[in-house]
């Protein structure tokens, strides 16, 4: 596959994410705050099967799709670029399953839980960033040709 149409290919995916964790930022995680503690488990089943459908196989096809692209990129781009995006996903799935995961399973377990959903909130900023500094820089490599 051309390079220009594998980093295009990364680009939508992570652009699609980066607007999926802005919501999640946004508007879902603080509105968990807001679900009655009798509803909340049912709540929290449903929103972590709703959302494992809509990021799963994303996140999946993402790093798959950034490791082949630091592969073909690394003798065009250099080390910086190619790993450096790459770096960005490592780092969203490192947060993903070593905070936010183990959050979730702390909710899924305990029900209804102020302090586990406030962790979770202000620790997917980091996930929040990582995405939307993934998708800037592979629109700007986009944009530069």
């Amino acid at each position: 596959m051309p390079l220009a149409r594998l980093l295009l290919l990364n680009f939508a995916l992570a652009a699609y994410l980066t607007g999926v964790v802005w919501v999640v930022q946004l508007v879902v995680y603080p509105a968990l705050a807001l679900v009655g503690k009798p509803e909340f488990g049912r709540y929290h089943a449903a929103h972590t099967q709703g959302m494992g459908w809509v990021v799963g196989a994303p996140m999946v096809l993402e790093l798959a799709l950034a490791g082949w692209l630091a592969w073909a990129a690394y003798a065009t781009w250099g080390a910086g670029p190619a790993l450096g995006q790459l770096a960005l996903v490592l780092a969203v799935w490192a947060v993903t399953f070593l905070i936010s995961v183990p959050f979730h399973n702390r909710l899924g377990a305990s029900g209804y839980n102020y302090i586990a959903i406030d962790g979770l909130t202000r620790t997917n900023w980091l996930r929040t960033l990582a995405w939307t500094a993934r998708a800037a820089w592979l629109g700007w490599l986009l944009w530069r040709g």
